[in-house]
């Protein structure tokens, strides 16, 4: 199985909190561990994916170890990491968060 790329969206949000070879580990994070790998998400595509992604995303605050916790979370039940960034009650919350922006 290889790793779904990520949307344009997903990258802007990496962009935004990562820089330099932090950016590329995290980029790899999320491709290869935060994908099509991830329970019932064997079909999904990069955009399908956003919700899991940005929820990752928003968990690590830029800090490529809490990402892999996010990541973690998400390989166990992505449920829970949507509701630990408060994208659980709400399927277009996601598309608000901006990093340093409220949402």
């Amino acid at each position: 199985m290889t790793g779904v790329p990520l949307s344009s969206e997903t990258q802007r949000r990496l962009d935004a909190l990562f820089d330099g070879t932090e950016r590329t580990t995290a980029a790899d994070l999320l491709v290869n561990q935060c994908g099509n790998n991830l329970p019932f998400n064997e079909a999904a595509d990069a955009r399908s994916l956003e919700r899991i992604r940005f929820a990752a995303l928003k968990l690590s605050n830029g800090d490529l170890a809490e990402l892999r916790v996010a990541i973690e979370l998400a390989q166990r039940d992505s449920r829970d990491v949507l509701v630990a960034a408060g994208f659980g009650h709400d399927l277009r919350a996601h598309e608000a968060w901006f990093p340093g922006h409220s949402a």
